[in-house]
Formats: C-alpha cells, sequence, structure tokens
C-alpha cells in the first residue's frame, strides 16, 4: 500500500523521514487522547489523521514537540 499523501508532499514541511516519524507518531497519540477524553469517536485512524494534517501544514518540526519526557 502506497502513503498517501505522497512523501514529497509531507516533507515540504519536515526535513526528513526519520522527523516525520516523530512528528506524526506524536500527533496521532495527541489524537488518541483528546478523543479518549471528550469520548469523541474517530472516522480514521489517529495515523492517517496526523499524516493528512502534516500534509495540511498545521504541524511541522517546529510546532509539536518530540521529545521524550520520562515519567
Amino acid at each position: 500500500m502506497m502513503l498517501y499523501p505522497a512523501m514529497n508532499k509531507l516533507t515540504e514541511y519536515v526535513p526528513n523521514r526519520y522527523m516525520m516519524v516523530n512528528v506524526v507518531a506524536r500527533r496521532a497519540r495527541q489524537i488518541a487522547i483528546e478523543a479518549e477524553i471528550t469520548g469523541e469517536k474517530l472516522t480514521e485512524k489517529p495515523v492517517t489523521l496526523a499524516i493528512h494534517e502534516v500534509a495540511e501544514g498545521k504541524f511541522d518540526a517546529n510546532t509539536i514537540n518530540t521529545t521524550i519526557i520520562e515519567a
């Protein structure tokens, strides 16, 4: 299965694939947590929603914190 939107569209906002994984994973976790708290039923998987948000330019490497914070 191919990635849609295409990787070249995503790299307009995030400089490399490694950072792309970090940004998408972090945003997907945020989406899942927000949906659980509000009781919202998601129409798509959180990762799919996160990829589309990056492709739309809503999030990039500078707008989302990708660091790991230990508890």
